[in-house]
């Protein structure tokens, strides 16, 4: 049976999908245009994954896909950013924890686990600085859909936008402050995120297994 993170992942690239046939059966080609950049959203991350020679776990992906469903097909296709006031920077608030988790794994692989390279705190603020970098890769996309498209991404543009950065400051401090915990073996369950893209990633972490098998 599949695990259910593979269910949910498949799931909503079904639903993605036949939502970009029945679009554009109807001609709603804004639609059909934030449909398939979703879809496409929800392949992209394994592909590049494999490409650079990682793997991403599947609960990983799953929870990519949320994410693009939530904010392009949600938040766009049917309106949830007016709908829920709050939407929007739930979005924010969990990219930018997800992000900061990612790149704090990615940063801490590139030192092969050497604490003496570079310390846990340094870890964080890289960290830190590349899911910022993500948000703001994010608000610039958004202005583009804006002025290419019609779209109306931005909302109220200049609050909105220092509203989504606050967030997104906010999230991957967390995340930041999350991967130094982990580093200093405090983190408990906070550690889980970190433990799971590690073990599937094994061969990216050598010299942290075998400073474990020392122990």
């Amino acid at each position: 049976m599949p695990a259910p993170s593979a269910i949910v992942l498949n799931g909503i690239r079904l639903l993605l999908a036949v939502e970009a046939l029945v679009a554009t059966a109807r001609g709603v080609w804004p639609a059909v245009f934030v449909t398939l950049a979703a879809l496409v959203l929800t392949l992209l991350p394994g592909l590049v994954a494999s490409r650079v020679g990682l793997r991403f776990p599947p609960s990983f992906l799953a929870a990519i896909a949320l994410f693009v469903l939530a904010t392009l097909y949600l938040g766009e296709v049917y309106d949830f950013y007016n709908r829920f006031w709050w939407w929007d920077l739930v979005l924010h608030f969990g990219s930018a924890m997800g992000f900061g988790i990612l790149g704090f794994l990615l940063v801490f692989m590139l030192f092969q686990g050497d604490r003496y390279a570079a310390p846990p705190w340094a870890l964080g603020a890289l960290s830190f600085c590349l899911a910022m970098t993500v948000g703001v890769l994010w608000e610039l996309f958004e202005y583009a859909m804006d002025s290419l498209f019609g779209f109306n991404m931005m909302k109220s543009g200049l609050p909105d936008t220092m509203g989504d950065f606050i967030v997104n400051m906010l999230g991957a401090a967390l995340a930041a402050v999350a991967g130094v915990i982990y580093l200093l073996d405090r983190a408990g369950r906070l550690g889980a995120p970190f433990d799971l893209f590690i073990q599937t990633n094994r061969a990216r972490f050598r010299k942290v297994f075998a400073r474990k098998k020392r122990w």
